[in-house]
């Protein structure tokens, strides 16, 4: 037994080096650059604050992703349920004692970033659950504990980002939840019934938003009916979206975002922006390297003997999509706005910290695909 974790490794550092995945890495180092370029826009075609501030945490966290890489998978694992406790005290620390902005309580000042510990929460739900389904049986999986204790766990942070208030990144974090929930492999019926039970009560839930969060919704069926309020960010979006055609203005020559009529431009709405400036083609290529890295980690996955780093990478691999779908979908007005970034492309450092810690988690997998976890 005591063999099984031990974190010791016969490979050499070059022997590690040749595990890396370096398609994965390339992909990600391509999006991280086309953020760049896309912030550079945002700034007015200026090496300015939010240019400056992006390129810096792209580098940094780049760098922390490849360190967290040659960490043992074994170490992720048994940190797992720290992990999670850890990012669930700073979320109750951020409700409490947090920084304002916005009418929204969600950071704790680090000094040197802002933290918004909700969205490390997307990353330490699956690395709990991840664990935590590792440890059960697969025939008692579907037994009451192995379903009421995992949506105690996944309930706590909810409840907290939705009190600060964050609907966006609580729905996010649910999402991620169930992903790995449908994954370990509990019984459909449970997921229809939750279904069911969240329409019928829809209606009861709406009623204890907040005023804008129920503006958006209404802005959502009809733009139109707030054109310089509510409805004016989905309105200005398509208007940038459609205006790029399939090539796109050019490179610092979208119109929406130089003249302003593009709000939060460089972070939900970055998406928007690119868009403009480089049309159908450029928005293509974009989704092109997210679907290569999508199939690289749960091809990872599917290689590894561990059923953690299965489970983790599939569900991570199920939540880069879910983010990706939602970003997209909001600022093309298939969904009401949430406040998803779009993962490495969007300005914030904590979303971006967030990302290359699951990316190091994967390429950890990796390199220690051969490991088996007891």
């Amino acid at each position: 037994m005591y063999s099984n974790f031990s974190f010791t490794n016969q490979q050499t550092f070059f022997q590690k080096l040749r595990s890396i995945d370096y398609l994965l890495l390339i992909c990600i180092l391509l999006v991280g650059s086309i953020s760049c370029f896309a912030m550079y826009s945002t700034d007015g075609g200026e090496v300015l604050y939010h240019t400056k501030n992006h390129a810096i945490r792209f580098a940094l966290f780049f760098t922390l992703m490849l360190v967290i890489s040659f960490i043992n998978i074994k170490m992720w694992f048994s940190l797992s349920y720290l992990f999670y406790g850890v990012t669930l005290i700073l979320l109750l620390w951020a409700s409490l004692y947090g920084i304002t902005a916005s009418g929204s309580q969600r950071w704790i000042n680090l000094y040197f970033i802002n933290l918004q510990p909700s969205e490390l929460m997307k990353i330490a739900i699956i690395v709990c659950f991840a664990k935590y389904y590792h440890r059960a049986q697969i025939h008692s999986i579907n037994k009451f504990t192995n379903i009421f204790v995992p949506l105690v766990i996944l309930i706590i942070p909810i409840f907290l980002v939705i009190t600060q208030p964050d609907l966006g990144t609580s729905i996010l974090i649910a999402l991620s939840g169930i992903m790995v929930l449908w994954l370990a492999g509990i019984n459909i019926k449970y997921f229809v019934i939750a279904s069911i039970t969240f329409i019928i009560s829809a209606p009861f839930i709406i009623s204890f938003l907040k005023p804008y969060q129920k503006l958006r919704i209404l802005s959502f069926f009809n733009p139109d009916r707030d054109p310089l309020g509510a409805g004016y960010q989905i309105i200005q979006s398509k208007i940038a979206v459609g205006s790029g055609g399939l090539f796109g203005k050019g490179f610092l020559k979208g119109t929406q975002g130089y003249l302003e009529f593009l709000p939060e431009k460089h972070t939900d709405f970055i998406f928007t922006l690119y868009s403009e400036e480089f049309g159908f083609l450029g928005s293509l290529l974009l989704l092109i390297l997210y679907a290569i890295i999508i199939y690289r980690i749960i091809n990872i996955g599917m290689i590894s003997r561990s059923y953690f780093s299965k489970l983790f990478c599939y569900g991570f691999a199920s939540s880069i999509f879910i983010y990706i779908a939602v970003n997209m979908s909001m600022v093309l007005g298939l969904l009401p706005i949430v406040g998803s970034p779009l993962p490495i492309m969007s300005y914030g450092g904590s979303s971006m910290l967030a990302t290359m810690i699951g990316f190091g988690i994967v390429m950890s997998s990796r390199i220690y695909n051969n490991q088996i976890i007891s």
